[in-house]
């Protein structure tokens, strides 16, 4: 039974032990598993990225390889029955765009809970799905954060 049911909650996932915990507290969250959507973002591979030079392993690929991680890592978690979604593009807007797509209640996320400078170079997702969400943000601090 759902803690503090809702109808539909989005994770998104890098496959972290972060992500891990987010998938987690998110199943807790709805009633059912197919009330829980799990997202992963790909970021597009631009001209000066070394996968780039190679034309052997286009997008789609990509997408299809992800694809496939995705289900593993879902079913390692015993969720096989989740709606499980692979994207392309900015992962702190595809997020929200799906959110908004299927009318989200709750999205789930896991904080890396970078500062300083590694959070000026590497940027904050999380920090980008609070901004741009049209419904609550769950972050969840990572266990080890200072």
């Amino acid at each position: 039974m759902a803690w503090f049911p809702r109808n539909k909650v989005v994770v998104p996932i890098d496959f972290s032990d972060a992500s891990t915990a987010a998938v987690q507290a998110g199943a807790e969250m709805v009633a059912s598993p197919a009330d829980l959507h799990v997202i992963h973002v790909l970021v597009p591979l631009d001209y000066v990225h070394p996968g780039a030079l190679t034309p052997a392993f286009d997008e789609s690929e990509r997408q299809q390889v992800a694809r496939r991680h995705l289900d593993e890592f879902l079913a390692r978690l015993g969720l096989s029955k989740v709606q499980a979604v692979v994207r392309l593009g900015d992962p702190g807007l595809d997020i929200t765009e799906y959110a908004n797509e299927i009318e989200a209640d709750l999205i789930v996320i896991s904080s890396h809970g970078y500062h300083g400078v590694k959070r000026f170079l590497l940027g904050s997702v999380a920090e980008r799905v609070i901004r741009h969400a049209h419904c609550p943000v769950l972050v969840l601090r990572r266990p080890d954060a200072d």
